[in-house]
């Protein structure tokens, strides 16, 4: 930072500032007393300073975001009217969810070319995805084919390793300018993967696909194309910002290694994963707090959740109210005029580079050990994941992390048994899988049954 404000005081090093608050303690120790130690193996000081930052320049990072839409596709005229509604009232962007394939006319008629669309298929079709691609035709547009995500999600390939990779590199040859990648880390975060594993696994995914491309001939013409990266958001507010900086910053560095560009663009929702049924309301602060992260932390989508998305089916109220909510970022904050918030900030330029450094340093050993695949299939990423998962669950059974209304002053007057349309808990589908799927599972699931199990 070149021009500070307050110039006229006398400037204090960070030295100066330890031993004044040293003498303050009054022979406490500064260490046990002031410096939090986190799960991601990174110490929170009391205070930071210019002497001991480092910025680092994190490439990329958009000036705004769109305010994405989420529609399942049932039918495709109810989810066009949907579509067409959202962008009247706000939305720039829409995510279109199908498990079947669909009519692509009937569901893009009327759909400006301008606007961003997401697609997230629960399928992989060669045929109808070319030929959703040729309808699209636009740097705007996401196919968001992520078959390494799927084997991680629900345990197995689409159909096999060699078709699935086949397909993709013919989806990939054909798809013009329509962005065909994605890499799903959203299911990390929600599965209970810290900062660092996130940011770690996200670069070790999309490398698979890097991989492939630069080891495959025919592909080495592909051009004009984005990996979509969707990242969930979590309660914690200046890690999750400098998380996707910190993203940012070594994709760049891992793609530039690379003879092909495929820049990062980067698509976020809240986390599943703090969200309650009992005392729901508290879910409209944490989403607002998750997007205000994602947003500074230099997001280019962002789809919010509604505060009832665990129970209730999709209703107008609740879609209203979290579109809402990014329009008055946008609208009444002005975060859609500035491009990289945290640029200097003292501490979440310290994060970042914490984080950055920690997650290269994964990543490194995942790459040293065979791959992201590699380590799928042996089971090292999911025991990883569990293994932070089920101390962050301690940590929620022992109070230490609080979700308010939930494990600290809960309304035990709250009744949500007859309140509940949707299953809001782990499912479990008893299936032969290749693998151990990673399992998404909210912190207070154990809580939520036995309250509900008491309900006169």
């Amino acid at each position: 930072m070149s021009d500070f404000l307050f110039n006229e005081f006398p400037t204090a090093s960070s030295k100066q500032w330890k031993q004044k608050i040293q003498f303050d303690l009054k022979g406490a120790d500064y260490n046990e007393t002031l410096l939090t130690h986190t799960n991601e193996g990174i110490t929170i000081k009391p205070f930071y300073h210019k002497d001991e930052m480092e910025s680092l320049e994190i490439p990329n990072t958009p000036t705004g975001f769109n305010t994405c839409q989420t529609i399942f596709v049932s039918t495709e005229k109810t989810a066009n009217y949907l579509a067409l509604d959202a962008l009247k009232r706000g939305a720039d962007s829409i995510q279109f969810l199908a498990d079947t394939p669909f009519e692509i006319e009937s569901l893009l008629a009327n759909i400006p070319k301008s606007v961003g669309i997401h697609f997230q298929l629960n399928f992989l079709s060669e045929g109808f995805i070319t030929d959703l691609a040729s309808h699209l035709n636009s740097a705007n547009s996401f196919l968001n084919i992520d078959i390494i995500g799927q084997l991680a999600k629900e345990g197995n390939w689409f159909s096999n390793l060699n078709q699935d990779f086949e397909i993709l590199s013919n989806i990939l040859k054909t798809a013009n300018n329509t962005n065909v990648l994605q890499v799903n880390t959203s299911q990390y975060q929600n599965a209970g993967a810290t900062v660092v594993q996130q940011v770690a696994y996200a670069l070790a995914h999309g490398n698979e696909y890097l991989n492939h491309i630069n080891t495959n001939e025919s592909l080495q013409n592909i051009s004009n194309q984005h990996i979509n990266f969707n990242f969930a958001i979590s309660g914690n507010y200046f890690f999750e910002i400098a998380k996707l900086r910190a993203f940012r910053y070594l994709w760049k560095l891992i793609s530039d290694e690379y003879d092909i560009a495929f820049d990062a663009v980067i698509f976020t929702q809240p986390t599943s994963r703090n969200k309650t049924l009992y005392d729901y309301n508290t879910n409209l602060l944490r989403t607002s707090t998750e997007c205000m992260s994602a947003i500074l932390g230099g997001t280019n989508t962002i789809s919010n959740n509604s505060y009832d998305h665990l129970f209730h089916k999709k209703n107008e109220f609740g879609e209203r109210i979290s579109r809402n909510q990014l329009l008055v970022f946008k609208e009444e904050s002005a975060f859609d005029k500035v491009a990289n918030f945290a640029k200097d900030s003292y501490y979440i330029e310290t994060l970042t580079k914490e984080i950055a450094q920690k997650a290269l340093d994964i990543f490194k050993d995942i790459e040293k050990s065979g791959g992201f695949l590699k380590q799928l299939k042996e089971g090292t990423i999911q025991r990883k994941i569990k293994e932070a998962a089920d101390k962050e669950q301690d940590q929620f059974d022992a109070k230490e992390i609080v979700l308010l209304g939930t494990n600290k002053h809960p309304n035990m007057d709250d009744k949500m048994k007859d309140n509940i349309e949707l299953f809001p808990f782990v499912k479990t589908k008893p299936r032969k899988t290749l693998i151990q799927p990673v399992i998404a599972k909210r912190l207070s699931e154990k809580i939520e049954q036995e309250r509900l199990k008491d309900e006169a």
